[in-house]
């Protein structure tokens, strides 16, 4: 069996690839025999409770444009997907705050000399980048990402080595970029940072069912908090902080549609050059079953440590679980994708009082695609997000807010 390595823990886009999944997708454009192109252009209109996701929300909408296009190839034995789009938000509250646009592009290379269970080589790599308005979703886009325009990048590279049936080793790296657009006018300072990551991993696969893993990965951060401290009292913080993180567990499949990975250890977490050292378990879960042809499941989840984002000299500790469901209906016309999500942000250093808190974010969200013709589609969906804190009585609860978004749109594909 091969085992994907995890070199990121990042997961919240989980649900949408479980969709994909199960989706009928359209014939596109055939370019000679291994390539296809997928273009599309859709038109929504969102409805927002809470276009600020404050304690004291004001309602609003928008209008969106989204024009992009999508490409495969496949060979014999490698493939390459990559996807690029563009976003116009038109608000009808706020028009020129935050009339704004969005857009990226994905990558993703898969290649592979052998076949599963059979010894040979496997090489993975992945990148995303991003333009992303500050109200372009609630799930923003898979990282936290509080609700500012910001600038994301992400690569995941992976390279393992199946020496037989039952050993396994492999090497993994990532990089992340996050880059705040700061306008110190209009509103208060987020710190972005830049995360790099390189490890290892081994295992050992006794049966098919079964496959034990170690892995170890040793972290760097450099964070922009030398650009602004709010207080000239506060303590210096230098911006670069290591980690190292050891963990083990299993993966594999428990049965032939079921498949998992849950590994478990110990982080350590030296923040700001030295202001302080955390130790703890950390975690990363996922897992999915494929229920039949038209049914996917998924679970995933992590922990890990962090720089605030939201405050100068303070560290969080973060946790992530979510599940999903992506069912297709009437033979692949109508597709259905429901998933709940679980943030914990835990304040494990800070020099800020104020700073002191804990937040918990949930969100669920419903969408539904009904495929008219292989041209036309419409699709609607309905998110809701929830987030409290916990511990500061003063600006913790600044940050409590319920909010609701309904959208509704048209998509024409080829």
């Amino acid at each position: 069996m091969k085992t994907k390595l995890i070199a990121s823990a990042a997961f919240a886009l989980a649900t949408c690839a479980s969709l994909a999944d199960v989706m009928d997708r359209p014939q596109g454009i055939k370019i000679g025999q291994r390539m296809t192109l997928r273009p599309y252009v859709s038109l929504s209109y969102t409805y927002d409770s809470n276009v600020d996701s404050t304690k004291h929300s004001k309602a609003g909408s928008q209008w969106c444009v989204n024009p992009g296009v999508s490409l495969e190839y496949l060979a014999d034995n490698w493939k390459v997907v990559g996807s690029v789009y563009y976003q116009y938000h038109a608000y009808n509250r706020y028009v020129n705050q935050l009339n704004s646009s969005s857009y990226g592009e994905t990558l993703q290379f898969d290649w592979t000399n052998s076949k599963a269970d059979e010894a040979g080589w496997r090489a993975m790599f992945s990148e995303t980048f991003q333009q992303v308005a500050q109200n372009d979703d609630m799930s923003n886009h898979g990282g936290r990402g509080i609700g500012r325009d910001r600038k994301e990048f992400t690569a995941n590279g992976v390279v393992e080595r199946r020496l037989n049936e039952y050993w396994h080793a492999g090497a993994l790296a990532s990089y992340y970029y996050l880059d705040y657009d700061n306008n110190v006018n209009k509103y208060a300072q987020l710190y972005g940072w830049r995360r790099t990551i390189a490890g290892a991993e081994a295992g050992y696969a006794p049966t098919k069912w079964t496959d034990f893993i170690v892995q170890a990965n040793y972290q760097w951060y450099d964070q922009d908090n030398s650009e602004h401290k709010p207080n000239p009292g506060l303590r210096n913080i230098d911006s670069d902080s290591r980690g190292v993180s050891l963990m083990g567990g299993i993966a594999s499949h428990a049965t032939e549609k079921i498949t998992y990975r849950a590994l478990g250890g110990w982080s350590r977490f030296k923040y700001g050059g030295g202001a302080d050292t955390m130790n703890g378990f950390t975690y990363q879960i996922s897992s999915q079953w494929k229920v039949n042809s038209t049914l996917s499941l998924m679970l995933l989840g992590s922990s890990y440590y962090q720089p605030s984002e939201r405050y100068y000299g303070t560290a969080n500790k973060v946790y992530t679980a979510s599940v999903g469901a992506a069912k297709s209906w009437v033979r692949g016309k109508v597709n259905t994708g429901v998933d709940i999500c679980y943030r914990r942000e835990s304040t494990e250093y800070t020099q800020i009082s104020d700073a002191d808190y804990d937040e918990d974010i949930w969100t669920g969200r419903l969408r539904v695609d009904y495929r008219i013709n292989r041209f036309v589609s419409i699709f609607g969906s309905i998110e809701y997000q929830n987030e409290k804190t916990r511990g500061s009585t003063i600006r913790g609860r600044m940050y409590d807010y319920d909010r609701f978004r309904g959208t509704i749109g048209l998509r024409l594909t080829y």
